[in-house]
């Protein structure tokens, strides 16, 4: 067969995916604005701009002496630690090469074609794509004041679905859902129906507004929580995350699951995260700081912003693409998140203090440029 005929033979509902755009690198706004990579600001990604701890830094050091060897495909050291910090058994957890990573083999493992997910409007968007790359379909369900509607949610299963996606808190809206309305959720859901709670942002969250889903799980069969070293504990570049579930649901993600799937680099430096609980109260502390300082710039301007429980927070700018350009040119590199149906926003990661402020220095003179030009739309 000639490799171009190929595409023609794959399955239409893999050749109608629009795949997955991050954050733009530091490194390609470089080339193409001609700047200095040190003198950019990257506030895209909803990574922790502190980067890894000391105690990370080491660990990855010691471990890459081994890198001639491959990892241990099964996380026996990890999943041990996870399993003794959270309570469960080490056989009810699955690693992922990020918490992205346990999403698809969710879908993997339970999803075939013509079966049926569902997920909130303006829900992170790794949902509707992991499902219609099994040839599933879904349903969005409108959202309710930027957040999930979780009795609509509830009322948009079908005999068909297979499982629903709630994220909390949410990428890329911050909305966040109270413990106990989300496990009254999980009660309500038939237990045919399994309900992945992606948790990827909770370490961000004040303790007092942390769930303990986690414990829900023995319970709750039909759950799955998802978490990630990628944000609090500042390892988005090693992709490390896991998934908390019934042991016979993790059997299954087990069975589709890549052999070596999570690197010994990333294995390593988790183990060093998990024990490093001042590392990810200084990220709380330095991201609830951050926050306050974003959200008065926007007051100065006159903005509206949703209020967020995640290390990033939504604002409305109005031209938020010539925004998004305006703020390029000055070597600021943000997320615009038309794609998730909101065309006039812009999704912002908190940074370093002086990160923060030099985008919102360049934010004022994106904005007074707009209004030279007679758009009005920002204030």
């Amino acid at each position: 067969m000639a490799a171009a005929d190929a595409p023609a033979h794959a399955p239409e509902y893999v050749r109608s995916i629009a795949p997955y755009v991050g954050g733009k690198p530091i490194e390609e706004l470089a080339r193409e604005m001609n700047l200095d990579p040190a003198t950019i600001v990257k506030l895209a990604s909803n990574e922790n701009p502190r980067g890894p701890g000391p105690r990370v830094r080491e660990a990855i050091a010691a471990a890459a002496r081994d890198l001639n060897r491959y990892p241990d495909g099964n996380g026996h050291a990890l999943k041990h630690a996870l399993a003794a910090r959270l309570g469960h058994s080490p056989d009810s957890i699955v690693l992922g090469n990020g918490s992205n990573d346990v999403l698809e083999l969710v879908t993997q493992a339970f999803l075939r074609p013509g079966d049926h997910a569902v997920w909130s409007q303006h829900a992170f968007i790794v949902y509707p794509l992991a499902t219609r790359a099994r040839g599933a379909i879904g349903t969005e369900v409108p959202a309710k004041d930027y957040g999930h509607d979780l009795d609509a949610m509830r009322a948009a299963i079908t005999p068909r679905t297979r499982i629903v996606f709630v994220a909390n808190p949410n990428n890329p809206t911050g909305t966040w859902l109270a413990p106990a309305a989300v496990e009254a959720f999980v009660d309500a859901v038939p237990r045919d129906v399994l309900v992945v709670l992606d948790e990827a942002y909770n370490e961000f969250l004040e303790p007092s507004e942390q769930s303990d889903a986690v414990a829900w799980v023995g319970r709750h069969r039909h759950l799955i929580v998802s978490r990630t070293f990628s944000k609090a504990h500042g390892l988005a570049g090693l992709r490390i995350g896991f998934g908390v579930m019934d042991a016979s649901v993790a059997d299954l993600l087990n069975r589709v699951r890549q052999p070596f799937n999570v690197n010994s680099l990333a294995q390593a430096a988790a183990l060093a995260a998990l024990d490093d609980t001042a590392y990810v109260d200084e990220s709380r502390r330095l991201n609830r700081d951050g926050m306050r300082v974003l959200e008065a710039g926007f007051a100065r301007h006159r903005l509206r912003w949703l209020p967020s429980h995640g290390n990033f927070v939504l604002v409305r700018v109005g031209d938020a693409s010539r925004v998004y350009q305006m703020l390029l040119a000055q070597g600021v590199i943000v997320r615009p998140v038309a794609n998730y149906g909101l065309p006039e926003w812009l999704r912002i990661t908190v940074g370093l203090p002086r990160e923060n402020e030099r985008f919102l220095a360049a934010l004022a003179r994106a904005l007074d440029a707009t209004a030279d030009v007679g758009s009005g739309a920002n204030r």
